[in-house]
């Protein structure tokens, strides 16, 4: 009897399978790592053939922990990485490192193509600024720095469709995935003739497009034996990781939203709609749950501005953990409670690694601003958190501007986990903050419930509901909330005046 979904989710540090059941109850889950390669700078690759291996060793491992045999296996789903550029032959084989989302080395191939077609029209079509973050872009270098590996591509996909391509003999992608390659239009969920045209490439090297519970193909006889599970298991596409975690995270209807907060964050809404900023502040990707879509916005440096405090302000802190046990996050988290709301006057800046959405300025810097002879470390670490959360803030409102109305924001990640956190964001947005069950499995999950519904195992996506409930509910404090009003003006001013030093900063390195 089949009633196990296995779901890989192909991330960025390694991949983790997942087994969950009939019921949608995580099994069990087992990740293997593999590495990235920065060998010059702006460049990010990583090897296929590590990912396969991945696959291969934890398909393996965690049927030998849960004592699961292959057969009952009801079938494969997929999460992946994103705006990544595979090559791979007809055998579907790789023919060279895959160079992944990190990777920004083609600037020159998005300026030349920005020249072949208006950059508004290419967002009013795909969602999406034109960038060298897309799959497109990174095409486009390959076609001109190492044509004989483009001539030689069967088709160019992403990490997921990579691992199903060699799986199943298929070369094909979903609609989520597809809309971070600045190729697909976002409302039709086809290929843009217009961009294609614009960037002389051929559609037959692109792969075909499905919904993300589509069964695309079964475990073939060839590599049955490589991969751990029988010849014949129903492979299920599923989608990008992104959109896989909103689905996780319970937002697949109109107006959820959830807040992603890891070393970067992200806010994301499920809408059935695009949602385009006249500013092209935000961008819209297509929701794995079909005909939605999730409009988003994502920032650089959330908690790894968090970490930043940690190690040069928490030395403290994280003697104590070290002694006694314990987060040193809970206790940063503490001594931020012992500062008042706003600081005292203090803001902070979180660009520490420039900023994507909604500054989009590789230039921008971190900054405390407003420092006095009266600010100690609490009131440094306060402001941390809160020049983060007003920053997602930033996103929020970029989004509802647009009509879309939200009544509370979901939680997932890591730095999720802490309540004083919560509730500056709960104080911030506006909005109840809803911590769920699961903070760091809604990818899986999302994943999971793409395969199970794409086989029947699970009658809809409303399974997630039990899969990952809210475990508490934060309110905001009125009180609070009136008080980072005149703040929150404070720091839009300040990012917006300190842009010309950013960039003379930039100029002298």
């Amino acid at each position: 009897m089949t009633r196990f979904v296995l779901a890989h989710d192909l991330g960025t540090t390694g991949n983790k399978a997942s087994l969950y059941d009939a019921d949608g109850q995580l099994v069990a889950s087992s990740l293997v790592s593999y590495e990235t390669e920065y060998a010059q700078p702006l460049w990010a690759e990583q090897d296929p053939e590590a990912w396969w291996d991945a696959v291969c060793g934890a398909t393996r491992s965690l049927l030998a922990e849960t004592g699961v045999d292959g057969s009952e296996v009801a079938c494969v789903a997929f999460s992946g990485q994103m705006m990544g550029c595979v090559a791979l032959d007809a055998g579907a084989r790789p023919l060279r490192n895959a160079l992944i989302w990190a990777d920004q080395r083609a600037g020159e191939q998005q300026r030349w193509l920005a020249e072949r077609i208006a950059p508004e029209t290419a967002y009013r079509i795909t969602g999406h600024r034109l960038s060298s973050s897309y799959s497109l872009a990174k095409m486009l270098w390959l076609r001109d720095h190492e044509p004989d590996v483009f001539r030689a591509a069967h088709a160019f996909v992403n990490a997921k469709d990579a691992i199903v391509a060699r799986l199943t003999g298929v070369f094909v992608t979903d609609h989520s995935d597809a809309s971070g390659t600045n190729l697909m239009e976002l409302e039709t969920r086809r290929y843009s003739e217009a961009i294609l045209d614009a960037a002389e490439l051929d559609p037959a090297k692109l792969p075909a497009l499905a919904t993300s519970t589509d069964v695309v193909g079964e475990i073939m006889t060839s590599v049955a034996d490589e991969v751990g599970l029988p010849a014949g298991v129903p492979v299920v596409i599923g989608g990008g990781d992104g959109c896989c975690a909103a689905l996780g995270a319970g937002v697949w209807r109109e107006g959820a939203a959830y807040n992603y907060v890891g070393s970067s964050s992200w806010i994301a809404l499920a809408s059935e709609r695009p949602v385009f900023d006249p500013d092209q502040r935000t961008f819209t990707w297509a929701h794995v749950v079909p005909g939605m879509f999730s409009p988003c916005g994502t920032m650089q440096a959330a908690g790894a501005s968090y970490a930043w405090t940690r190690d040069v302000l928490g030395g403290h802190e994280a003697e104590l953990s070290a002694q006694h046990g314990g987060s040193v996050y809970e206790r940063l988290n503490a001594l931020a409670a012992s500062a008042p709301p706003g600081a005292r006057g203090l803001v902070y800046l979180p660009y520490l690694l420039g900023e994507r959405s909604p500054r989009w300025n590789p230039n921008a810097r971190g900054a405390f601003v407003g420092l006095t002879i009266r600010h100690g470390r609490a009131e440094l670490v306060r402001a941390v958190l809160e020049g983060v959360t007003m920053n997602l803030r930033v996103i929020l409102e970029a989004l509802t501007r647009q009509g879309v109305a939200v009544a509370s924001v979901r939680v997932i990640g890591g730095g999720a986990a802490g309540r004083f956190w919560n509730q500056l964001m709960a104080d911030m947005y506006g909005v109840p903050i809803e911590r769920l069950t699961h903070l760091e499995e809604a990818t899986s999950m999302g994943a999971a419930v793409t395969g199970g519904v794409g086989v029947g195992l699970y009658d809809d996506f409303s399974i997630i509901e039990r899969m990952n409930p809210v475990a508490a509910v934060v309110a905001p404090d009125a009180v609070a909330r009136r008080a980072y009003e005149p703040l929150f003006a404070v720091f839009e001013e300040a990012y917006a005046a300190l842009v010309p030093v950013f960039d003379r900063l930039a100029e002298v390195g």
